[in-house]
């Protein structure tokens, strides 16, 4: 994903990702984690699989073999001159995730599957992937999903589904007029709320993890990590900006 925030109905997506090897996009996005996995536990990580990303938009490998429950770090090299991410998703959430940076390619994101690298820097991923079949990667930066940049993980089934798949966030159905979600981070000396949420309807926004910016001091001071919150956002000059927020009931 050339700069982000949303779609991964789609991201954030992110975790253990390096400020400097990722930078952060500059707005947002969320997954189906039911569908793809989980963000994976550091100490559980029984492999680490390595994929390089260059500028003939390809990754390096583009097919990469899992067990079902198997927790991977994927390191992830940038060799080109270009920034590029490797964004974790659904075929459908994807493409969705890229008509979205189309438009907004100045989105900041925040999810744990996925991590955007800067030429010549590394990243990491560290992912459960708990349900046998397909998940597909990408990079979502703008144009090079378009060219081709996309490989796919083959989960292998185990005898019986793991015990510890994710389920579905019911904080991430939107209501009719204020979104749904949960406050990931508060940073007060910026003025940046990271929230995992669900459809922004108004914003024509899929759930993901997204970097907002507040409207002002006060609504930060009325949430904390952990939260579940409904909101009001809006793009404004570009940015994506919280206008409103309150503790879901």
């Amino acid at each position: 994903m050339k700069s982000h925030t949303l779609l991964l109905a789609l991201s954030s997506m992110l975790f253990a990702t390096s400020a400097l090897a990722a930078g952060n996009h500059a707005g947002g996005h969320d997954h189906a984690e039911d569908a793809i996995g989980k963000a994976g536990d550091a100490a559980k990580v029984s492999r680490t699989v390595t994929v390089d990303m260059s500028d003939a938009m390809r990754f390096n490998p583009a097919s990469i073999s899992v067990k079902q429950g198997e927790t991977i770090r994927l390191v992830v090299n940038n060799s080109g001159a270009v920034k590029h991410e490797l964004v974790l998703g659904t075929e459908k959430e994807l493409k969705e995730h890229n008509e979205v940076m189309k438009k907004s390619p100045e989105m900041e994101h925040a999810d744990a599957n996925m991590v955007t690298v800067a030429p010549g820097k590394t990243g990491e991923v560290i992912w459960q992937f708990t349900k046998a079949g397909k998940v597909n990667f990408a990079c979502l930066q703008p144009g090079h999903f378009d060219a081709g940049m996309k490989g796919v993980v083959t989960v292998a089934g185990a005898s019986a589904a793991s015990s510890g798949e994710a389920k579905k966030d019911s904080t991430l159905d939107a209501p009719a007029d204020m979104a749904r979600g949960e406050i990931r981070k508060v940073d007060l000396d910026n003025k940046k709320i990271t929230i995992k949420h669900g459809e922004i309807k108004n914003l024509d926004m899929p759930p993901m993890t997204m970097v907002f910016q507040a409207k002002d001091d006060a609504l930060l001071g009325r949430v904390k990590a952990g939260d579940k919150v409904r909101f009001s956002a809006e793009k404004v000059g570009g940015a994506f900006v919280v206008t409103d927020i309150q503790a879901a009931k």
